[in-house]
């Protein structure tokens, strides 16, 4: 798998969600988006989500968000999480 890093921890509103859309779209079967927030970006993930995405979503012990979103729906995203 590919990881697409995306930190937006100091992109302002509406930029880190229309960064993470253009990446989606251009997203492979074996990439996957590390997005690294500030705060949970629901609206990101449910939209991840209405055009089947798999998600996963986790806050570390310093309150930063951690968020990875792929197409392939036969991998599991907890192995590429390190939070």
């Amino acid at each position: 798998m590919k990881k697409i890093t995306l930190d937006a921890r100091e992109l302002e509103h509406p930029k880190p969600l229309a960064m993470a859309i253009n990446i989606l779209r251009a997203l492979e079967e074996d990439d996957y988006l590390y997005m690294i927030h500030r705060k949970n970006p629901i609206p990101l993930i449910d939209l991840a989500q209405e055009h089947n995405f798999q998600v996963i979503s986790r806050e570390d012990t310093e309150g930063i968000w951690h968020i990875l979103i792929t197409k392939n729906p036969s991998v599991d995203l907890k192995e590429y999480l390190f939070v």
